[in-house]
């Protein structure tokens, strides 16, 4: 599998860019949930972030914008 490496920011172009790992927050429909020891790329010259396929994954995976449905409402029978 290939990671990603990256070593240029690319929105200001800083080669200050560095892999971090942090607990990370985030906010879903006022919802709020954190990811635990989320590992990315973070660049202290713009703060641009930069996210690999593995962490948007463990992203998705505590957001609740990813959760399962709701179960619809179950009709009636009549019986």
């Amino acid at each position: 599998m290939n990671t990603l490496r990256i070593t240029i920011c690319p929105s200001c172009g800083s080669n200050k860019i560095k892999k971090v790992r942090r607990n990370w927050s985030g906010t879903f429909q006022g919802r709020s949930y954190t990811v635990r020891s989320l590992e990315f790329y973070e660049c202290p010259v713009c703060a641009e972030r930069v996210y690999d396929r593995q962490a948007m994954r463990k992203i998705e995976d505590h957001s609740p914008a990813f959760g399962k449905p709701h179960a619809k409402h179950r009709p009636l029978i009549a019986r």
